[in-house]
């Protein structure tokens, strides 16, 4: 028999293992480099160097290289996991002392009972807080470690909090009472501090919107994909939800990947869901949006206004964010982020550096 034929399995899987090697070692150059911690596994520079090494030795050649993208990415994800398994950013959320701040787990008073809420504050204490409030079905950790890393390095307290219906909030969605779920959280921050801040997500907004309406305190208004109203049929709910699944895979978001693993980047995605009296659309209809700013008056004056919207929501009806820059015409200031989605626009590193910017500058 033919040596050749012998060993030509051998060497075709030589070069597979050549391709494998190089493209290992180059991610993890790559991620290594850009500072992703969760998507390396710690060979950086040598990673690369014997994955080179073993490409000049087998020269793989480019259908090897191709064939083995796919695996290498696998792998490359798979070993980062397991060897950053302790790289959690939600760990940064837990009630404890840090090097910048203390988190502290509270129970806030509210008319309806009270709200489950993680109240930080940066060492040496703050002049301002910001309460934030997240989206339906979400609850207060939900991705927001970027957003309160952003507000404690400009010297600002947060207290993230569970609307009624989310997380550990022991009743359930229903109006009028969910608006307690921040006016209660704003009256306890303004015995506190000596600004408030309240920025509001998709229904966090709108909630947040109405509580400013009926006499919240608030210094300032932060308002993200706020929905004048939220209507969508069983097929266009589906279409929504595959387009923001396409349109969530964007390179700023790799960001994610400096603070956790994909392991615990896509496990923070699961939350508790909603427990409701009412629906969400008809909640939505109920907050009234745009009767809500429309009534805001703060001392008799209206709160600075910041308004972020996604260029590519699949979510909200097309329009949306020009009827409520029309409602907000010479008061709120409205930032388009081109490229994001309803989903990925909360984790946008544009918006909350611009959100956390805005929010210090105001606030003073």
């Amino acid at each position: 028999m033919n040596s050749d034929l012998l060993h030509r399995p051998q060497r075709a899987a030589a070069k597979q293992l050549a391709a494998l090697g190089l493209w290992l070692g180059l991610l993890d150059g790559v991620a290594a480099r850009a500072g992703l911690h969760g998507l390396s596994w710690g060979g950086g520079p040598v990673g690369f160097l014997l994955g080179l090494g073993l490409a000049l030795r087998a020269r793989p050649g480019l259908a090897p290289l191709l064939a083995m993208l796919l695996p290498a990415l696998l792998a490359q994800i798979a070993l980062a996991t397991l060897r950053r398994h302790e790289l959690n950013p939600k760990r940064r959320l837990e009630p404890r002392l840090f090097s910048d701040r203390v988190v502290a787990k509270v129970m806030i008073p509210a008319a309806h009972g009270d709200v489950p809420a993680l109240h930080i504050v940066p060492h040496g204490g703050a002049r301002a807080a910001v309460c934030v409030a997240h989206g339906s079905g979400c609850d207060k950790s939900f991705y927001a470690w970027r957003l309160v890393d952003a507000l404690i390095a400009k010297g600002l307290a947060i207290l993230l909090v569970d609307l009624d219906g989310h997380g550990e909030s022991p009743r359930p969605q229903a109006f009028p009472q969910i608006v307690e779920s921040i006016a209660g959280p704003a009256r306890w921050l303004s015995v506190r501090y000596q600004a408030v801040g309240l920025l509001g997500m998709s229904l966090g907004s709108a909630v947040t919107a109405r509580a400013v309406a009926e006499g919240a305190p608030c210094d300032a208004l932060v308002l993200w994909e706020a929905p004048p109203r939220l209507r969508l049929t069983l097929a266009a709910y589906r279409r929504a939800q595959l387009l923001e699944a396409i349109r969530i895979v964007r390179l700023p978001l790799l960001h994610l990947f400096r603070d956790g693993t994909a392991y615990h980047v896509v496990r923070a995605w699961q939350t508790s869901g909603i427990r409701a009296q009412i629906g969400t659309w008809d909640l939505f209809d109920a907050l009234d949006l745009l009767g809500s700013l429309a009534r805001v008056r703060v001392r008799d004056r209206r709160p600075p206004l910041l308004l972020y919207y996604a260029g590519n929501d699949a979510v909200l009806h097309p329009g949306s964010d020009v009827e409520v820059e029309r409602a907000t015409t010479g008061w709120g200031e409205l930032r388009r982020v081109r490229g994001a989605s309803h989903v990925s626009l909360p984790i946008e590193p544009e918006v909350i550096a611009g959100s956390a910017t805005w929010l210090a500058t105001v606030l003073g």
